[in-house]
């Protein structure tokens, strides 16, 4: 995923040497694309609340990422005399900051809603603590956090494996994903234009998750890679 700034980070806490033997031995094809990609190397954010990630989340939504960035930027730099400089606001200040304050950042009617929304629901406790949330398990913070305004299953899998590094999480809605299935499994050409129809459905992806399992974020970081290598190839072959 795309980042603001620098910022500190940590290695997710599984083993990730055991996860790609696992996978390299259960899967022919996922291993050779491993070899092709090289090693594993997902960082997570050392210091970043479930509401920090859940709000930068939310902002990304169906935006380019520079775009996003920037509107992210902007709003942090909105609560600077309030917060400090580059300290992300808490849910209380969302709360209580004026809408066109967040207008003004290039926030969008129904990003300020849900945003609202999310910090509501963290003053109340629907959203759990980094504490609470670290002794939950995958399916119990999917369906607290989808009870917040613009968050659905797919926000809630990012979190898992991009702040909570849980180690077996596999998005079987994301584009990316199921392009990166289709090209490594499916024999899908990176020239070829792509149509729904050519992308799998979510259960033939948990059919082949099955060798997966228990390492399927894993799995998910190299279905990124692999669209990332066909649209080099074709850039390649176009240039």
């Amino acid at each position: 995923m795309p980042q603001d700034a620098p910022v500190r980070t940590r290695r997710p806490p599984y083993d990730v040497a055991a996860a790609a033997t696992a996978l390299a031995a259960a899967d022919v094809k996922l291993g050779r694309l491993m070899e092709q990609v090289g090693p594993f190397t997902l960082r997570l954010p050392a210091t970043q609340s479930p509401f920090e990630a859940l709000a930068r989340s939310i902002l990304y939504q169906q935006l380019h990422g520079k775009a996003a960035a920037a509107i992210h930027r902007r709003m942090i730099e909105g609560f600077a005399p309030v917060c400090g400089v580059g300290v992300h606001p808490g849910p209380e200040h969302l709360l209580e900051c004026p809408t066109e304050q967040l207008r003004a950042a290039g926030l969008s009617h129904n990003k300020i809603l849900a945003l609202r929304d999310l910090a509501a629901k963290t003053l109340d406790g629907t959203v759990p603590t980094l504490a609470q949330i670290r002794r939950m398990p995958d399916e119990a913070i999917v369906e607290h956090l989808t009870e917040v305004r613009g968050i659905g299953r797919w926000t809630v899998e990012m979190l898992l494996m991009f702040r909570l590094g849980r180690p077996d999480v596999l998005p079987v809605d994301d584009f990316g994903v199921r392009r990166g299935f289709a090209l490594t499994f499916q024999g899908l050409k990176p020239a070829t234009k792509l149509t729904p129809a050519l992308l799998p459905k979510a259960d033939v992806l948990r059919r082949r998750a099955k060798r997966w399992s228990p390492w399927c974020s894993v799995v998910s970081w190299y279905m990124w890679r692999a669209c990332d290598l066909a649209d080099a190839a074709k850039a390649k072959k176009t240039g």
